[in-house]
């Protein structure tokens, strides 16, 4: 009989959420890098128990926090969409919600951003969109992290370097 581990080991290979470091006030952070996201062929079920599985056995009773990388995102490759974003956050358990206390979405993106700000009070539970935090650069997300909690891919530093250009 394969455990819980071995049922997600294609998952962890791709390394789109793991748990790294503490924010400043002590939470445990859940990274998400949404380019390594496969939306369009990773079943959603399956990604819903694969998210349930990380916060319940990783992150035990511990409040936490998630560091979305949005950047280099593409609505056809790997972008969950907003409805698939309130099913994720809404399948969590009682605890887990309550538990998660912030959510940084670093680079956002004007379409992303504007998309979040008009249709996501609509599409996304009260819950989760009072949660969000948007960070257009990391020198803002270092506001809410110690620099070194959380591994930031090089597409990610690179990104970064051109906004600042």
């Amino acid at each position: 009989m394969e455990t819980a581990e071995e049922d997600f080991e294609d998952l962890e290979i791709l390394q789109f959420l793991c748990t790294q470091g503490v924010d400043k006030t002590g939470r445990r952070i859940l990274r998400i890098v949404g380019k390594h996201l496969p939306a369009p062929v990773v079943d959603t079920m399956r990604l819903k128990e694969f998210i349930q599985h990380k916060v319940s056995k990783e992150l035990g009773s511990d409040q936490f926090c998630i560091v979305y990388f949005h950047t280099k995102v593409a609505n056809k490759d790997n972008n969950p969409g907003i409805l698939n974003l309130r099913w994720l956050y809404e399948s969590l358990s009682k605890n887990a919600k309550e538990r998660l206390q912030v959510v940084y979405l670093v680079h956002p993106g004007l379409l992303s951003r504007t998309i979040m700000g008009t249709l996501g009070r609509f599409f996304l539970s009260e819950g989760l969109y009072h949660k969000l935090v948007y960070v257009s650069r990391l020198e803002f997300l270092w506001d809410y992290l110690k620099q070194g909690q959380v591994e930031v891919p090089d597409f990610v530093l690179d990104h970064d370097k051109e906004l600042k250009h």
